[in-house]
């Protein structure tokens, strides 16, 4: 199974990832997130959600192709 990560928690690696939140609340999305920023809060779900990688990609600020 992936590693899951919480709101709060430092993005490893920049990418796309699956939000999975608790079933009250709503449907399991994907999100685009970015290395070393931080995974937030939901607002009005507080600590629920939980981040899965899906896929990874590099940000174009650190893309070799684009500098």
């Amino acid at each position: 199974m992936s590693q899951q990560y919480k709101p709060g928690d430092k993005v490893p690696k920049s990418g796309i990832y699956r939000v999975t939140h608790d079933s009250q609340h709503v449907q399991e999305h994907e999100v685009t997130c970015v290395c070393n920023e931080t995974f937030p809060p939901r607002n009005g779900c507080g600590r629920h959600p939980r981040f899965t990688s899906v896929r990874q990609a590099k940000h174009i600020r650190n893309h070799e192709n684009f500098k």
